[in-house]
């Protein structure tokens, strides 16, 4: 084997590692249910409603929320680490399956932080981690309310 196959072997493997990485902070949730797509869609419908629901398309299995501001108070900015307003805005995109025997039903919080950004718009919106205790909150409503219909996960 010569070294730049040796290389090229190397740099292949650290591309999928840090791709494999990457794809696992998604923090995509995913659940098989046994039970109607019916049952499975009101249930994820109701997981949702304390949000104002953007998209709403049973027939894609599409659900997306508008975006909620939420204050951030403590954060600091710049070399000078000042207090400045600032926020995070949050929306929840579901999508509901019908497969062979099961329904399954997936969701993720897509999370961006108002942040500074240089340049001639010093401060715009840049994407940011789902937050744990969010989409927990989502995963514990989602959960209760497909035991409600009657649905047990696969």
């Amino acid at each position: 084997m010569s070294i730049r196959q040796s290389v090229a072997g190397f740099l292949g493997a650290g591309i999928l590692l840090w791709q494999i990485g990457c794809s696992s902070l998604t923090g995509l949730q995913e659940r098989y249910v046994v039970c109607s797509y019916d049952k499975v869609w009101d249930a994820a419908i109701d997981s949702v409603k304390d949000r104002s629901i953007k998209v709403q398309e049973k027939d894609k299995g599409l659900i997306e929320t508008a975006w909620l501001e939420i204050p951030m108070p403590g954060r600091k900015y710049g070399a000078f680490q000042r207090e400045m307003e600032s926020k995070d805005r949050s929306r929840i995109i579901m999508n509901v399956k019908r497969l062979s025997d099961v329904t399954n039903v997936n969701f993720i919080e897509e999370r961006q932080r108002w942040a500074f950004r240089g340049g001639s718009r010093l401060f715009g919106w840049a994407d940011t981690d789902p937050s744990r205790e969010v989409m927990t909150d989502v995963e514990h409503r989602l959960d209760g309310k497909l035991k409600e219909q009657g649905c047990s996960l696969a």
